[in-house]
């Protein structure tokens, strides 16, 4: 079962780099980052998202897992 997280970086990224990020939404904020909200097979996929934004070249500024895919907010 998947996990629901939100990855936030500094800046702001276009919708065309959510593929890449497998999958995960792109919800720019107007403080200037981007929130990357979706769910995560498990801890490889969500490491390789963390590297695929280090590749990027984008600062982590935080990583939240919000619940189980399909869980009521």
């Amino acid at each position: 079962m998947s996990d629901i997280y939100e990855l936030r970086v500094k800046g702001h990224l276009d919708d065309r780099w959510s593929d890449w990020l497998e999958g995960l939404a792109v919800q720019r904020q107007e403080d200037g980052t981007t929130v990357l909200v979706g769910p995560v097979v498990d801890q490889a996929a969500l490491h390789g998202v963390i590297t695929r934004i280090r590749d990027l070249g984008l600062p982590l500024l935080s990583v939240k897992r919000t619940g189980p895919c399909g869980e009521q907010r």
